[in-house]
């Protein structure tokens, strides 16, 4: 599920079902890495900003595509965060490219 665009802030069952995770494994990412910091409302309800799944999408990078452990994913972005972006970018890139080269095949 890709997430709308324009929006200031996202739900976190939006964001789970983006990343396909757990809303409780994005809590506990939450807690693990001090860069996530969702707004709350005084019920208590998390509204990611778009900084906070930048920040998600760099853990999952790095987890679940890469395989680091939690700590191995804090010191590579405490050491080559530049590296992470650059790298989630030219996947982003690529998946765009192949995206655009499946439907130009279809409507051959």
């Amino acid at each position: 599920m890709a997430l709308k665009e324009g929006k200031l802030f996202y739900g976190i069952s939006e964001v789970s079902a983006h990343f396909d995770v757990t809303a409780s494994l994005l809590r506990y990412w939450e807690c693990e890495f001090p860069s996530i910091k969702p707004r709350r409302n005084p019920k208590g309800t998390r509204f990611y900003s778009t900084k906070d799944i930048d920040e998600i999408r760099k853990i999952y990078y790095l987890v679940k595509e890469n395989g680091y452990t939690l700590q191995g994913a804090k010191d590579k972005l405490k050491t080559d965060s530049k590296i992470v972006d650059a790298n989630i970018e030219v996947i982003e890139k690529l998946e765009r490219i192949k995206a655009f080269l499946t439907q130009l095949k279809k409507e051959l």
